[in-house]
């Protein structure tokens, strides 16, 4: 049975069952097409699955399969059609049998099937018998591609000493042949290199450790993986791929001490943080495991001490204390490394520290001298005589030949005239007494050196206390300005006093306030003992008067507790206030000053009026000097110069004539001939009378202006029309002419200036500026 009945026989079966659980009679309609499809099971395309195989090539056309309708009766009637991808060029049908043959080379990777269609056509008719029907063409695969691998190369890390088994990486190598057709894609992973240290799964491609490996050994292995495809048959295609495997470093080695026994040396001179040596331990492990720290056990960690350069790994062995060559010669001291981190895996190995021996020699050295004490603390009592005993220094050589010593001061004259030093046995003594008011305390330095080598200095401190005695009697704070007034009553206070005493005392310091015995019977004022260190001064009558007595001095009398103690008499000075009962300082301060000065108020006040009268009379004094001292003239002062001008440029002719309207300088159509300059001294004597009655409009101004401008326009010197000259005519009232020498052919040293003393006081200092002139001129 072909496809076709089995398809129709299906339908008939689901239309059935449909059909009998609703009704128990089907349609007519119903009927009808049962009996249709039932007659359609005959006819169908009859074929058998298609497939062509990829690569071939051949001089013919390759067979793939055949097309048949079950209605072909051999008699050729019926034409077979071929449509759909690849149809008439890839593949062809013969139209009378329906073989289809492929005409070229496939390829499945590119292209893995072919979807056409095919239809069989009455020839006479030329209608289809088979409705168009779509099939499946296959392009089957062969293998021709190798595998590959696309993520190579590899490089893959483990941690050294790894178990067995431990997976590294996994490689993977892709094939473009058909994994669901035979064996052309499946893949089969071997080792080529890398045995006995390394193993891979044949089917997965995981690379594992087939063994425990050292990087202390071998830090680096080349692994080179094989595929194959064919599942390895014989013809199969493989690729390879290099696998690099870096071993990263664990801490599985202790720290090793390159010696067991270490010897070094130090100076006794050696300051304390010198370096002794150093020492240094292996550990073959490398970055954080190759990490160390020492440390130094025994009895001498005190005197020595050991740091890590963590960037060289060394231990560096470093003086603690200061070693002493005549004491002790020679250290032993035990040094300990340890790994700074441990791995527990590997603690059953051993302990992952170290130690070793190191011995230390003190070399000898000329010391310098050594005081018994870091530094001198003394003492003296002020004002004691001169060269009192302060007290000793003492210094001794350290070494074994025991150098003399002499003892010295640095120090500034100031101290040097204080104090004096034995240099043989270090005595300290008072040169001159001292006083603790002026210094209380004395620092000295004192050097010792040796004889032998006088290079061989030592320098002490030594402090030097002045205890004071009581050699100050107390006294008044400060000046007090005391105030009483008149109508004071008697008891009022006036004044509370206080005291210093510049001695120390062992106890507080306390004072003991009385009125002096001469002023206790008659004084007019009391004083009242506070016990507190201060005392109140008191009124002891009522009444005062300022005409009587303006001044009271009061002798007061101040005791201090010293030993022995010690009195003082401090004058208190009261003065009488032109007051009530309260004390207005500011007012009284003025009151005492006035009498001071033996004035009265009104007496200041006419001494004030008068002073500022003679203020006001110098003050118009000097305004009118300085208003005497101003110019003549109410106009700026004007600079008399000669101005020479230089053109170097030509004029413009008719275009500067044009350029100006000098129309009102030509007042007359013909110009007079040319005539020679005038003698200035003669014109100017001239103008100076005729100026006196002329005016703007006179003929003898008009004159002027037109013998000025003839000789501007005739004579060559003068500058040409480019520059416009104005000149000011002197009116009436002016006592002097035109001063311009601007065109004068004369020199200043051709003319004279006596004219200028007959101008008035006003020109008396032109007249003199140019009389010297000439005389230097001459």
């Amino acid at each position: 049975m072909n496809c076709s009945t089995v398809l129709s026989l299906s339908l008939l079966l689901v239309q059935l069952w449909l059909c009998f659980p609703s009704t128990q009679n089907c349609s007519t309609q119903n009927t009808n097409q049962l009996f249709t499809a039932v007659r359609r099971v005959k006819r169908g395309w009859v074929w058998e699955p298609l497939f062509a195989t990829e690569e071939q090539t051949s001089m013919v056309h390759v067979y793939v399969g055949q097309l048949k309708s079950d209605l072909d009766k051999q008699d050729g009637n019926l034409k077979y059609v071929l449509t759909g991808e690849g149809a008439g060029s890839i593949f062809i049908i013969n139209e009378d049998n329906g073989k289809i043959y492929v005409t070229q080379k496939l390829d499945r990777e590119e292209k893995a099937f072919y979807t056409l269609r095919a239809q069989a056509i009455n020839r006479n008719t030329r209608l289809p018998v088979e409705p168009e029907s779509e099939f499946i063409i296959k392009v089957r695969d062969i293998n021709d591609h190798e595998p590959q691998f696309l993520d190579g190369p590899y490089v893959a890390t483990v941690p050294e000493m790894s178990p067995e088994g431990t997976s590294v990486t996994q490689v993977t190598a892709t094939d473009g042949d058909d994994p669901s057709h035979g064996n052309s894609a499946r893949l089969l992973y071997s080792l080529i290199q890398g045995q006995p240290y390394f193993s891979v799964e044949p089917k997965t491609g995981v690379i594992r450790m087939a063994s425990q490996m050292d990087r202390e050994t071998k830090d680096q292995y080349l692994v080179i993986i094989q595929a194959k495809d064919m599942v390895g048959q014989p013809g199969a295609f493989s690729a390879t791929a290099t696998v690099t495997i870096n071993l990263s470093d664990i801490n599985d080695n202790p720290p090793k001490f390159q010696q067991r026994l270490y010897y070094m040396s130090i100076s006794e001179e050696a300051p304390v943080g010198a370096t002794v040596g150093k020492v240094f331990a292996e550990d073959s492990d490398i970055g954080e495991n190759a990490a160390m720290d020492y440390f130094i056990e025994g009895d001498n960690a005190d005197v020595f001490d050991i740091i890590t350069n963590n960037e060289t790994q060394e231990g560096i062995i470093l003086l603690k204390k200061r070693v002493d060559y005549e004491n002790k010669r020679r250290y032993s001291i035990q040094a300990k490394v340890v790994n700074r981190y441990i791995d527990d895996r590997f603690l059953q190995e051993g302990p992952f520290e170290d130690k070793t021996v190191i011995k230390i020699n003190v070399e000898d050295a000329d010391e310098p001298p050594v005081f018994t004490l870091e530094n001198y603390v003394m003492e003296i009592v002020e004002g004691s005589m001169n060269g009192s005993l302060v007290g000793v220094v003492t210094a001794r050589d350290p070494d074994s030949d025991d150098s003399p010593v002499r003892y010295s001061f640095v120090h500034s004259r100031h101290l040097k005239r204080l104090f004096s030093i034995n240099e043989y046995n270090g005595t300290i003594i008072t040169t001159q007494p001292l006083d603790r008011e002026i210094a209380s305390w004395h620092n000295i330095t004192v050097t010792a050196t040796e004889t032998r080598n006088p290079e061989k200095i030592s320098e002490v401190n030594v402090y030097i206390e002045v205890l004071d005695i009581n050699d100050h009697a107390p006294e008044f704070p400060k000046y007090y300005e005391t105030f009483v007034c008149e109508n004071a009553v008697s008891g009022q206070l006036i004044q509370s006093i206080s005291a210093v005493d510049q001695d120390d005392s062992a106890e507080d310091h306390h004072f003991y306030f009385s009125l002096a015995p001469e002023a206790t019977n008659n004084s007019r004022f009391a004083v009242k003992d506070n016990q507190d260190n201060t005392a109140g001064i008191f009124t002891a009558k009522s009444g005062f008067r300022r005409q009587e007595q303006f001044y009271f001095y009061l002798p007061i009398l101040i005791l201090d507790n010293g030993t022995p103690p010690l009195t003082s008499t401090n004058t208190l000075t009261v003065t009488v206030c032109d007051c009530d009962t309260e004390v207005n300082i500011l007012y009284c301060r003025y009151g005492a000053f006035m009498y001071a000065m033996g004035l009265s108020t009104e007496a200041l006040v006419a001494v004030l009026a008068c002073i500022l009268v003679l203020l006001v009379f110098f003050l118009a004094i000097v305004a009118i000097r300085q208003q005497r001292k101003k110019s003549p003239f109410s106009e700026k002062m004007e600079e008399f110069r000669e101005n020479i001008v230089r053109y170097d440029d030509e004029g413009g002719g008719e275009e500067d004539t044009e350029a100006f309207d000098i129309s009102a300088l030509r007042t007359r159509t013909v110009m007079r001939t040319h005539k020679p300059r005038k003698k200035v001294t003669t014109e100017i004597h001239s103008l100076y009378r005729q100026s006196l009655q002329v005016g703007p409009d006179s003929a003898i101004f008009r004159q002027f202006i037109s013998e000025k401008l003839e000789e501007a326009n005739t004579d060559p010197s003068v500058p040409p029309y480019d520059s416009l000259q104005t000149y000011a005519f002197e009116g009436t009232g002016s006592l002097a002419g035109s001063l311009s020498s601007l065109g004068s052919n004369v020199s200043d040293a051709d003319q004279s200036y006596d004219y200028l003393t007959d101008w008035g006081p006003h020109f008396k200092h032109l007249a003199g500026m140019y009389a010297s002139h000439r005389s230097v001129g001459d």
